[in-house]
């Protein structure tokens, strides 16, 4: 018997123009980590997002941590973060020996919630230690309440570094993510809506702050004849070859966006009358770029996230569990943790009860149905067992 296609949650999704940039890399023999496509990547970046400059890194977390170090962060600071997000975007403070003070997510948008978050500056203003950044994430492509964020952040005097590393594309009032805090990260893992394979980006109205974080990604190497160093570097800046894959990457985002957003749409249409079943929302004035179609399951439609994702892993299916929330994976055990919910906080109930389902725009019409039939078998299976068991 023939093996069914495996279909990722969200794999890599080439133009075919690709080839181009990289041999016309290999022609003019700028191999090495800089070159004249890492500018034009850059350049692109920046415009798309609307802002002056960029730099372009080995990956998201490099630009998260070389953002902390514009900053100031140092040991022994503390660094307000989202806690509903992949550990890249809390690693950095590690490095930098800081400490992370995670903040619940809302419910209609499942990012920071602000009113968490205020709670949060309140208490640091108490005890005296005002946190040196926050960091909010834009999950899964819907942006954060930025106005709310960035209103309390400016009152309290603390920058912001948006974590847009899955909301490339995505729109915020007519602003682009990643456009609005001090700094903005993208990231171009193989996953990512475009990809360089590995890679990301820090953007910023900050012209001298980007230059500086060229600076500290190239091992901190000053102008001299000879090597000559006078501070720590990191060999953070991306190659020329793969700034060259980003080019073509960039000609394409937008379609792929819409690619995205109709993948998001066919589910929303199969399952709206699911009962037990709501895929996340889009907050008001916002353009999510729908990265991953994500939703929750209520308890009492008798199925879990766990259920649906063997059940499609059994088909040769990708499916994942929503990030579980940093303040409860062991690594950050010991930090701080804010919520405005009385009960159980909404990261939890999110991770708890949520999952992604595949969402590649490589993916065919066919590979969703397939995936929709499975899913729609599963309730009408559980719809059936729950009604015999009511009358029996």
């Amino acid at each position: 018997m023939k093996e069914r296609k495996r279909i990722y949650l969200s794999p890599p999704h080439m133009s075919g123009k690709e080839s181009f940039k990289i041999e016309e890399a290999f022609k003019s023999n700028w191999i090495a980590p800089l070159g004249p496509l890492v500018n034009e990547f850059e350049q692109a970046v920046a415009d798309y997002a609307g802002v002056k400059t960029g730099a372009a890194l080995s990956s998201g977390t490099a630009a998260i941590h070389l953002a902390l170090k514009l900053i100031g962060v140092q040991k022994g600071d503390i660094v307000f973060c989202s806690t509903l997000t992949f550990v890249a975007t809390a690693n950095p403070i590690l490095y930098e020996q800081a400490e992370p003070v995670f903040i619940d997510s809302e419910r209609e948008t499942w990012n920071m919630c602000p009113l968490a978050l205020e709670k949060a500056l309140l208490e640091s203003k108490r005890l005296g230690k005002k946190p040196r950044a926050v960091i909010v994430v834009h999950l899964y492509g819907q942006s954060a309440k930025m106005d709310e964020i960035m209103a309390l952040c400016e009152a309290y005097d603390v920058p912001v570094i948006e974590d847009a590393a899955e909301s490339l594309g995505a729109l915020y009032k007519g602003r682009k993510s990643g456009s609005m805090g001090r700094f903005g990260i993208y990231s171009f893992n193989g996953n990512k809506i475009i990809t360089t394979s590995g890679g990301g980006m820090l953007v910023s109205d900050d012209e001298a702050a980007i230059e500086r974080c060229r600076f500290l990604a190239s091992q901190a190497r000053e102008q001299a004849m000879h090597y000559e160093h006078q501070e720590m570097g990191y060999n953070y800046r991306m190659s020329n070859l793969l700034a060259g894959v980003g080019i073509a990457q960039m000609e394409v985002l937008d379609e792929r966006v819409e690619q995205k957003r109709r993948i998001f749409q066919r589910y929303q249409d199969a399952l709206s009358e699911a009962e037990g079943l709501h895929l996340m929302p889009e907050y008001q004035e916002t353009k999510s770029n729908r990265w991953l179609t994500a939703l929750t399951i209520d308890r009492d439609t008798q199925l879990s996230p766990v259920d649906i994702i063997g059940a499609l892993e059994k088909e040769q299916i990708e499916a994942r569990h929503v990030w579980k929330p940093l303040h409860q994976q062991p690594l950050f055990r010991h930090c701080p943790f804010y919520t405005a919910e009385k009960g159980t906080p909404v990261s939890e109930l999110l991770f708890e009860r949520g999952l992604c389902l595949p969402s590649g725009t490589s993916m065919t019409d066919a590979d969703q149905e397939r995936i929709i039939h499975i899913l729609h078998d599963m309730l009408r299976e559980k719809t059936f067992t729950s009604s015999q068991a009511a009358h029996s």
